[in-house]
């Protein structure tokens, strides 16, 4: 099982608190030239997608198409909100500027309790782009949300014809691996999320990645994928636990998206900007520490 394509998190870049739009075409540049990344996924997790208004939403989400164009090969919006109108609002805006994808989160103040709930409202989203795949953002360790992806996938697609896949952002690699032993026929794409557990995902089936740290080690991930597939388990491994190396380092310092997005500053040379309140800037040390930290790691051949 070959990782078909991996997504790139994209950050929010912002600028005096307001979002930076006119550096994502440097951004796009650098990901495809520098990481051989060319699939992303927009207004998620790390982009503090949740912390935008609706129209910085679609702001990022056209920029991004526009300057992906001939560039990028997929371009998946997170449309997912708190209330249902808004994720239908976003969700025919996808739709008109081209999106590849959408995605939606579970709403997680007032959660669904079951998967018929939860499938309800994921429908409700999904008929206002009919035309555009369809996924579920599984990310139970901040929604509160956890219905087993087993459970929704029964039946999905009679439910939401443009149902995809799923970007899946949990630890719970049982729940993944009966999802992918129902796939029998690989209509559907388990795009794991849980950056410094790919390649045990890998193993069990998932055929692509979404994560925050592709955007600053993209090219060594793509090795590992490269060797997992030949397949070279033991040079998988060695990229797989420097990763983990890393980011064991900085999760032991305090390490959130805030934090994240000062490692790609620093690392890319393109201004991710400040974070939006509540999350609060890298401190110094931390920046000078994680630096230091991954200026020392020796990947494997070099690279």
């Amino acid at each position: 099982n070959n990782c078909e394509w991996g997504l790139n998190g994209c950050f929010g870049s912002f600028y005096c608190r307001k979002i930076n739009l006119p550096v994502i075409r440097q951004y796009v540049d650098y990901l495809v030239n520098e990481q051989n990344v060319k699939n992303v996924f927009v207004n998620g997790t790390t982009g503090e997608g949740l912390s935008l208004s609706i129209q910085e939403r679609k702001q990022l989400a056209e920029e991004w198409v526009c300057q992906g164009k001939d560039k990028l090969d997929h371009v998946i919006i997170h449309v997912g909100a708190l209330n249902l109108p808004e994720c239908q609002e976003l969700a025919r805006h996808a739709a008109a500027i081209g999106a590849g994808g959408i995605a939606v989160i579970a709403p997680f103040f007032f959660k669904p309790t079951n998967k018929d709930e939860l499938v309800a409202f994921l429908q409700k989203v999904a008929l206002e782009a009919p035309e555009v795949p369809f996924y579920y953002y599984h990310i139970p360790p901040l929604t509160g949300v956890k219905i087993r992806v087993e459970e929704l996938l029964d039946g999905i697609k009679a439910q939401i014809p443009t149902f995809q896949g799923v970007k899946f952002s949990d630890t719970d690699l049982l729940d993944l691996a009966q999802c992918i032993n129902k796939n029998e026929t690989g209509e559907f794409e388990f795009l794991y999320g849980v950056d410094e557990q790919l390649l045990g995902a890998l193993a069990i089936g998932a055929n692509g990645a979404v994560g925050s740290t592709y955007n600053y080690l993209g090219r060594q991930t793509n090795l590992m994928l490269q060797a997992f597939a030949k397949p070279d388990f033991a040079l998988a491994q060695q990229y797989q636990f420097l990763t983990g190396e890393f980011l064991s380092f900085v999760i032991k310092l305090g390490f959130g998206v805030a934090q994240t997005k000062a490692v790609m500053t620093f690392v890319s040379g393109i201004p991710m900007g400040p974070p939006r309140l509540p999350l609060v800037g890298a401190s110094s040390e931390f920046i000078a520490k994680a630096k230091a930290k991954l200026d020392s790691i020796v990947w494997p051949n070099g690279n």
